[in-house]
């Protein structure tokens, strides 16, 4: 599965390591991933996300029923 988080839809981007001397290089800038349950209480059921840490403060702050609303319209999430 891609490294994008399920809630926030952020994904790896592609920048340069640049040397003391200026020197390029092609690196990679990954999402700070977790795969977390989280209790859906309407259902009465774990949900399995891919989510980054400011996806999990995201649902501290709003609410997992709220924040799988959204990321559903978004297309980020295909869960229930």
């Amino acid at each position: 599965m891609a490294k994008v988080c399920q809630v926030t839809g952020k994904k790896r981007m592609i920048g340069n390591n640049v040397s003391h001397s200026k020197k390029r290089s092609k690196r990679e800038f990954a999402p700070n991933l977790r795969e977390k349950k989280f209790w859906l209480e309407s259902e009465h059921r774990f949900v399995t996300l891919k989510v980054s840490a400011a996806g999990i403060r995201n649902i501290n702050k709003n609410g997992l029923e709220a924040v799988l609303k959204k990321s559903i319209e978004k297309g980020y999430v295909d869960i229930v």
